[in-house]
């Protein structure tokens, strides 16, 4: 079974979330939306639905092309994806201590 990042624990597992948690979690890279769909486990159809939003957005920009492939990477310049991340960062704090807090208990119990 799947296990789900911190991320998608909290907003749940919507096409959109899955892609924005996709990219926070491999921001380094860029990827085709053939890439993005699979890596996201969404339907191509599905993303490319939503796909001009995002890109609208600044949540991704374009950084080349392979073929007729355009390949995308997450946009660290843009305000929202800083906001996302430092998001991102705290859920993960929040959960992680909540787990530990839930663990000392367990063994003090």
């Amino acid at each position: 079974m799947e296990e789900k990042s911190s991320f998608r624990v909290v907003f749940g597992d919507s096409p959109i979330v899955k892609v924005i948690d996709f990219f926070l979690d491999n921001r380094e890279f860029d990827y085709s939306l053939t890439d993005i769909a699979k890596n996201a486990d969404i339907g191509w159809s599905t993303l490319h639905g939503f796909w001009g939003n995002i890109v609208k957005l600044g949540i991704v920009a374009k950084t080349r092309k392979i073929g007729r492939a355009e390949l995308y990477k997450l946009n660290l310049s843009n305000h929202l994806v800083k906001k996302l991340i430092d998001l991102d960062i705290d859920i993960s704090k929040k959960l992680m201590n909540e787990e530990i807090t839930d663990q000392k208990q367990k063994v003090t119990a």
